[in-house]
């Protein structure tokens, strides 16, 4: 692991970045922005076009399995073509994807075009933070604080995006998407310096080395049961809510605003208190326990918003801090280990949503939400099973400390 070095700047402000730096985050709040803009429309798609909740629901499924795949080539594809164009690339195909799914009237021509959409975001995402660190003024941690910013607000605004454009009709969230990331592309086009090719290729078998080392394989298979319950929850819950567009937005919108605080402010703190390992799984327990108040209160509409606001705070927190938890778990390049670990998480997220939704639909409207406590507690087995492969988040470590390890490393 690579030394950290000296702050040049130690009292800048994270607000004070090159134009290029909010080009891309600007841009990385419109991509997470995809991940809730859907759950609004959910409901009136289906209304709409006489699918089936488990038929709508494939439009998480073919997202995310298909950006899980992509993350495996992620890596190959920025390492040759350099930064910028992978950005430029993945902009490109969800501007494209987004508008024919607007276009489409059909589920399943939407559920192909949100996979094409999910290829995107993969080759998007897996560049912006590096991009990021690479262009910011100031400390490298304040760097990673301005993705996550980026990335809680993308999660927040989206289902209040989804939810007010989609009172208007189920088509207008796609639209507003392709609008949005179209000033994102010229904006990166023109602000984004050229960034060379990397030195070193990388290699479509290198995620797979990856998981070799027990430590990270822990933690990507954890992330995989506890993605299944989110997804539970962010797939199914608008379902037996049976709101309208508009006011599921504003209930997934706190849902949202909890996750970014939490994420950005409440994670540290506990990680410095308790440790890495010990926070998170108090994290998942919470989350398990406050699906289990869902599958019990299914019928009651204030249970439900309760509970999936609530669920952000929990969320928030274990994004963050498994995360992290990842960078440490294998004596591998940063990108491997993202791309090793998000292709094995992706795929909870991919079946999670029509599992939940075919269990709602065989059985009754309780059994997705048991399903989702399952799962997370499975994830908490794993974690406790698996976590003396992890002797370095066994300890307390600095979050700032260890994000700066991890980030300037990367640059190396």
């Amino acid at each position: 692991m690579t030394t950290p070095a000296t702050d040049p700047t130690p009292g800048s402000s994270m607000l004070k970045q090159p134009r290029a730096v909010w080009a891309v985050a600007f841009a990385c709040v419109i991509a997470f922005m995809g991940i809730g803009l859907v759950d609004p429309i959910l409901k009136p798609i289906a209304d709409d076009l006489g699918a089936s909740p488990s038929q709508v629901s494939l439009l998480f499924t073919s997202y995310m399995a298909v950006m899980g795949v992509a993350m495996l080539i992620t890596g190959v594809v920025s390492s040759r073509i350099g930064a910028k164009r992978t950005l430029l690339a993945g902009l490109a195909l969800i501007i494209v994807f987004s508008a024919l799914a607007g276009a489409s009237d059909t589920v399943g021509a939407i559920v192909g075009f949100r996979a094409g959409w999910g290829l995107g975001n993969a080759l998007f995402i897996a560049t912006a933070l590096a991009t990021i660190v690479m262009s910011a003024s100031g400390s490298v941690a304040q760097s990673i604080i301005l993705f996550e910013a980026a990335l809680g607000l993308g999660i927040a605004a989206g289902p209040i995006v989804g939810g007010q454009l989609g009172s208007i009709s189920w088509k207008a969230p796609f639209f507003g998407v392709a609008v949005l990331m179209t000033i994102a592309l010229v904006a990166t086009a023109f602000l984004l310096p050229a960034t060379p090719p990397a030195a070193r290729k990388t290699s479509i078998a290198d995620p797979f080395r990856a998981l070799r080392h027990r430590g990270l394989l822990t933690v990507a298979v954890t992330a995989l049961f506890y993605n299944m319950g989110f997804f539970t929850l962010l797939a199914f819950a608008p379902f037996p809510l049976d709101m309208s567009a508009s006011q599921v937005g504003w209930v997934f919108f706190g849902w949202g605003l909890l996750l970014a605080l939490t994420s950005v402010w409440l994670a540290p703190v506990l990680q410095r208190r308790i440790g890495t390992v010990p926070a998170i799984l108090a994290a998942l327990g919470f989350f398990a326990a406050d699906l289990a108040f869902m599958a019990v209160l299914t019928d009651s509409k204030l249970a439900l918003v309760i509970g999936i606001v609530l669920a952000g705070a929990f969320l928030g927190v274990n994004n963050t801090l498994i995360t992290e938890a990842v960078m440490g778990a294998a004596p591998v390049e940063r990108p491997v280990a993202s791309a090793a670990y998000s292709f094995v998480r992706f795929s909870g997220g991919a079946v999670a949503p029509w599992a939940a939704a075919r269990l709602g639909e065989e059985v009754n409207v309780h059994a997705p939400f048991w399903m989702g406590t399952g799962v997370v507690v499975l994830a908490m087995v794993v974690l406790l099973v698996g976590r003396r492969s992890l002797p370095g988040h066994a300890a307390r470590p600095s979050a700032t400390d260890e994000a700066e390890l991890i980030a300037v490393g990367d640059l190396d």
